[in-house]
């Protein structure tokens, strides 16, 4: 009877023991649980390599809302900055840390990020540090010619969406040949750069205190011209805009009148995505909500 008893006895314990490490565990798991709905989820990670960057995985995103147009409409409580950067987060390593270079440089010219085309592939991150990085990513790249250029190049399904545009009304390029005015190199973007910026300006820009100068050149690897999926083009009249807004092409880059890049979708998605439209000196801008 005394050894039953013991059994008993400790049998007892045990079960208090466990039941006491479950409900721990559930209160713990609980408290996580308010504790990540009330933050931003945003994990700080910094890079290795040459040049240390700071940059942001953010979890809180729900997961398919990159693939549910559906979503988009009935999520209200989402902001368009939210709603962007669900877009986005499956096309970049990690979403670089506000305030950083690499976020000025994905605000001006991330809007591309959102393309949601098979056919169009996009950088895993930002910037290029040079002309093997880029040479690199265009080596995988599928391109074909833009229609009445001499050597204009642009990534296959955004060349084609351009020429049924062009089809419907005479788009000119900017420059009138096509190689500068289309998909360009590193070394191209550093030569712009240098046309009409210096080396202080990009300091200034690294530190956040100027950004008005993205809307004249971009820093060298960080043009959306390296990534085969924008232009410089002579558009002048509201038939011209029309037919590429249909066909996908918007102005994306503030103040950049003749850029004009490849988003992949009509306009009235853009806002689904979070995009502000901005009339500057009557010039409509699609930006991201950054």
């Amino acid at each position: 009877m005394k050894v039953i008893f013991k059994r008993t006895i400790f049998l007892t314990i045990i079960a208090l023991i466990v039941f006491t490490l479950v409900a721990s565990s559930g209160t713990r798991h609980h408290i996580l649980s308010q504790y990540n709905q009330n933050s931003d989820n945003c994990v700080i990670v910094d890079s290795l390599g040459d040049r240390k960057q700071s940059s942001q995985r953010c979890t809180n995103i729900p997961k398919n809302i990159t693939s549910s147009t559906t979503y988009f409409n009935s999520e209200r409580k989402l902001t368009g900055k939210l709603r962007f950067l669900a877009a986005i987060t499956d096309k970049l390593l990690t979403i670089p840390q506000s305030g950083t270079y690499e976020y000025t440089l994905l605000r001006a010219y991330g809007a591309a990020f959102v393309n949601q085309d098979p056919e169009i592939k996009l950088p895993t991150k930002v910037i290029f540090n040079n002309e093997q990085e880029t040479q690199d990513f265009q080596a995988t790249l599928t391109m074909a010619k833009v229609n009445d250029s001499y050597d204009c190049y642009l990534q296959k399904a955004a060349a084609d969406a351009l020429n049924r545009a062009k089809a419907q009304v005479i788009i000119p390029l900017k420059s009138g040949y096509g190689d500068s005015d289309c998909t360009r190199s590193f070394t191209t973007t550093v030569r712009f750069w240098r046309k009409y910026a210096n080396d202080i300006t990009l300091a200034r820009v690294r530190q956040g205190e100027e950004t008005k100068i993205l809307g004249t050149v971009a820093p060298p690897g960080s043009s959306q011209h390296l990534w085969g999926i924008a232009i410089d083009l002579r558009v002048s009249n509201e038939v011209q805009k029309q037919a590429l807004n249909r066909n996908g092409w918007f102005r994306t880059v503030e103040n950049d009148i003749p850029h004009w890049t490849y988003v992949g979708y009509p306009p009235e998605k853009l806002s689904e995505f979070g995009f502000k439209n901005k009339v500057v000196s009557g010039v409509s801008y699609w930006l991201t909500p950054l």
